[in-house]
């Protein structure tokens, strides 16, 4: 499925799954031109973790075939 800006807000919503976190990113990630990851922090004594996804959407082609008629 294709990623576009308007699912950004639908990652961001609380709660998520991870099951469902992890199939939009993944969506995000093969929608992108260019991605790179960083993992901003990890705290070995609880698990949590900040990872920082930083890319560009490839943009689609517009629909122009109502100009071929």
């Amino acid at each position: 499925m294709r990623f576009n800006w308007h699912d950004f807000r639908t990652i961001e919503r609380v709660p998520n799954s991870p099951s469902y976190l992890q199939s939009r990113i993944s969506d995000l990630v093969y929608s992108s031109v260019y991605a790179r990851c960083k993992i901003d922090s990890f705290n070995p004594e609880t698990g949590e973790y900040r990872v920082i996804l930083h890319g560009t959407l490839d943009h689609e082609e517009p629909d122009i075939g109502w100009m071929n008629r």
